[in-house]
């Protein structure tokens, strides 16, 4: 019997947003490689208290430099430092930003190199935390800053809504909502108080949509505008350019090394738990990739590989994300307490963490040292999502053939997922086919976009997220399963991390 081969449906290149979320942020990245610039809004605010109690130890330090700089002839910096002194000491917010930016300002004109940086640098960074205030970030400059984003993400989103023939009506009445309530995550968790205890915007965001979903509902009328994959699609896009293969390669391969080990030994736990515990296929594969790999990102480009069903993958991405936030509070105060070095704490919270947002937040809490390897390891994890949906699409091509025929290289690239190519070839324009200084100068700006995507997603994903189906469905059993394998992912990661990033089978890392 004749093979029919599948025509090739064009259409899949604007109607689906796997492909649209590419075009989307290769626009983006294209408009600021040609030399466009855009400054986000702000939202970094501190209480007047917090900054007081901040600022207090500051005083002492300004009395010395103020010494030193009399003992050098620098007498206008010596005045302003007093001054700066006074200021702090009279406990007045403004008086004291006053006289931190006439430190600043005089420490410019200052001839002794030490005196000169010292100075300058603690007049800035009082000074700039003087300014963030709630009213700074309600001013009318960042403000306008705010609704020039809300336009250019609206315009963005809303093209693709048209193009792949959706309600564009729809899109437009419901998008300014789920803008103002990830605005609003940004501003909660601009507070300096609340970022130190590491609960970032996407915490903020998805507990905001956790909190409507599961009391007052989404109303109908919004729903077109939560579009969760398509916004997390496109942010992926734009993170391709960020995770550069240069980057990977100046750190070394061990963060590779720990992801492959990790990657598969997880992922056969989870998928074999899963197995046992009654789930099908897609499901357990879906729950496999998402914690062996990378969470969120990882269970969509696994539901594309295997065609899964969209709810599963829902399922999926909330438990990562409920996960998460015990994990990135939790694992790092262990690693402090327990004396565990940078290089082991960070490649631990990178490997076992399932979300990039997460991962960086767990890793300041444990030190910068700490956050740099556990990015690397986490980088190292994001460039496999591709081979894990490749080798997902062959095998359940395969297995779906029930006659013994062979998939054709055509099917095989029906499944795989296309934001993931978007991805691929954003990260080699961004390695190779520009300079460092310029792929630098683009991403500093396009990084912050990405987060702003992301931010938009997790809030849909916690406007999608009943707790109520997430405990019956399935009987909580893909639950069961997930928290199984996650449970085994920080043991076996941990050991790992000791073993690659402890000086025990390498030599300890330099980062």
């Amino acid at each position: 019997m004749e093979e029919k081969k599948q025509p090739i449906d064009w259409t899949t290149l604007w109607k689906k947003d796997d492909w649209m979320s590419v075009w989307i942020g290769f626009l983006i990245l294209i408009i600021f490689m040609a030399g466009a610039t855009f400054k986000l809004p702000g939202w970094r605010w501190m209480t007047d208290g917090a900054f007081i109690e901040k600022v207090s130890g500051s005083a002492s330090k300004a009395e010395a430099l103020a010494k030193d700089a009399e003992g050098k002839g620098e007498q206008n910096v010596q005045k302003e430092l007093l001054a700066l002194k006074a200021a702090i000491d009279g406990k007045d917010r403004k008086a004291i930003g006053d006289a931190a930016g006439k430190v600043e300002k005089a420490a410019k004109d200052a001839k002794d190199k030490d005196i000169k940086k010292n100075a300058e640098k603690m007049g800035k960074d009082i000074k700039g935390q003087a300014d963030n205030t709630i009213g700074k970030i309600l001013s009318g400059d960042n403000m306008l800053k705010a609704l020039y984003l809300l336009i250019g993400l609206w315009i963005l989103g809303g093209i693709g809504m048209a193009i792949m023939g959706m309600s564009f009506g729809k899109f437009t009445l419901g998008f300014p909502i789920v803008y103002i309530l990830s605005a609003l995550s940004f501003f909660v968790a601009g507070n300096t108080t609340i970022s130190y205890y590491g609960l970032e915007v996407v915490f903020w965001s998805l507990l905001f949509g956790l909190i409507i979903s599961n009391t007052v509902g989404v109303p109908e009328w919004l729903k077109t505008a939560v579009k969760t994959e398509f916004f997390i699609k496109i942010g992926l896009v734009l993170l391709g350019a960020e995770v550069l293969f240069t980057t990977i390669a100046k750190v070394g391969a061990y963060g590779m090394v720990q992801s492959v080990i990790v990657i598969f030994a997880v992922f056969y736990v989870c998928y074999w738990v899963a197995k046992k515990l009654g789930l099908d296929d897609e499901f357990a594969s879906i729950l496999g990739t998402a914690v062996s790999i990378c969470g969120v990102s990882a269970a969509i480009a696994a539901g594309g590989a295997v065609k899964g069903d969209q709810k599963k993958i829902s399922h999926t991405i909330s438990l990562v994300l409920l996960c998460a936030i015990p994990m990135l509070i939790i694992q790092p105060l262990i690693a402090k307490g327990v004396g565990m070095s940078p290089a082991v704490a960070g490649a631990w919270i990178g490997g076992t963490i399932d979300t990039t947002g997460a991962v960086v937040a767990a890793g300041a809490i444990a030190g910068e040292a700490a956050m740099a390897v556990a990015v690397v390891v986490k980088m190292a994890q994001n460039v496999l999502i591709g081979f894990a949906a490749f080798f997902l699409a062959i095998w359940f091509t395969f297995k779906g053939r029930t006659t013994g025929e062979k998939p054709t290289v055509m099917e095989i690239w029906f499944r795989f997922p296309k934001f993931v190519v978007g991805f691929i070839i954003a990260s080699l324009v961004f390695s190779f086919l520009m300079q460092e200084s310029s792929a630098k100068a683009v991403t500093g700006i396009t990084a912050g976009l990405r987060g702003w995507w992301f931010t938009l997603a997790f809030l849909c994903i916690g406007l999608d997220t009943k707790f109520k189906e997430l405990v019956s469905m399935g009987g909580g059993r893909p639950a069961a399963a997930f928290l199984i394998a996650q449970l085994f992912n920080v043991f076996w990661t941990l050991l790992f991390a000791w073993l690659i990033f402890g000086g025990v089978l390498f030599p300890v890392p330099k980062f």
